[in-house]
């Protein structure tokens, strides 16, 4: 029986093998699979104990529409020159692709309840996204929570198998202190993040980022920071409940955890 660092490694391997299309990979860049979410996706499968094929082809169709997902998320409105126009174009055709990948393994699970939850998931997944990346949240803290849910929705119609909120509080608050640990380092280096541009319009109302101030800077960090230390929080008090998570993903964890460095680390004050 494979240990869950060989189950991941080998049902992401399968993903590799699905998502390998030539043509598509002359002009585009490799898809990533995330393979924090994978370990949670199989960890929570393999907590109820599904059977091996079953719990690789969820694995296998949750992915790969998380990669459909994510691809689509790339393509960007802006004018291109001609030779830009090309790239778009194919990572447009490359979601629908991964899209159709996905469809095809469903069908053949014959799993209608499982079809109609993964459906409401992406449904969800995508009515946040428009919130997000139109700007149209109207607080801090509904903007958090719309980032967990494009985060965590997909997966949420899996945690629902478990019936245990425990380990669902536990994964979707892992899911978002990632994502928010990787925008506040975005933000850091100088890279477009969604997060801190809708925090700057809610807090701040500047639209370039050159124009804040090392306090305005600050409050934009410290605003983040919060959520991550509640997440952590959270995510600490409910290992506690969970005796039987597998060493791999507490390793996991506990490394997510270690990359947050506290605001108060990042400032150096002006003059």
């Amino acid at each position: 029986m494979l240990n869950m660092k060989e189950k991941v490694a080998v049902i992401k391997e399968q993903i590799e093998e699905k998502i390998r299309h030539p043509y598509l990979l002359k002009y585009i860049e490799s898809p990533i699979i995330d393979e924090d979410k994978l370990l949670i996706l199989i960890s929570a499968l393999d907590h109820i104990q599904l059977p091996e094929d079953k719990l690789r082809n969820y694995a296998i169709t949750i992915m790969l529409i998380q990669i459909a997902l994510d691809t689509h998320e790339l393509v960007s409105n802006e004018e291109l020159h001609a030779d830009q126009l090309k790239h778009r174009q194919l990572t447009v055709l490359a979601g629908v692709y991964y899209s159709g990948l996905y469809y095809k393994i469903l069908a053949g699970l014959e799993d209608i309840s499982m079809i109609r939850s993964l459906a409401t998931g992406i449904k969800e997944v995508n009515e946040h996204k428009i919130s997000v990346y139109q700007k149209a949240v109207e607080a801090v803290d509904i903007l958090m929570e719309s980032i967990k849910k494009v985060e965590c929705s997909l997966f949420d119609k899996v945690f629902d198998l478990i019936e245990d909120r425990n380990w669902c509080e536990f994964a979707s608050n892992l899911m978002l202190l990632k994502r928010l640990i990787s925008e506040k380092n975005k933000y850091l280096k100088g890279e477009s993040s969604i997060v801190f541009d809708v925090l700057n319009v809610l807090l701040i109302t500047k639209h370039d980022y050159s124009e804040l101030s090392v306090e305005q800077q600050h409050l934009l960090i410290s605003t983040c920071d919060r959520y991550i230390n509640n997440s952590k929080q959270i995510i600490e008090k409910y290992l506690s409940k969970l005796p039987t998570l597998n060493e791999c993903l507490i390793n996991r964890v506990n490394a997510i955890i270690s990359q947050h460095l506290p605001a108060e680390n990042i400032f150096v004050e002006e003059g």
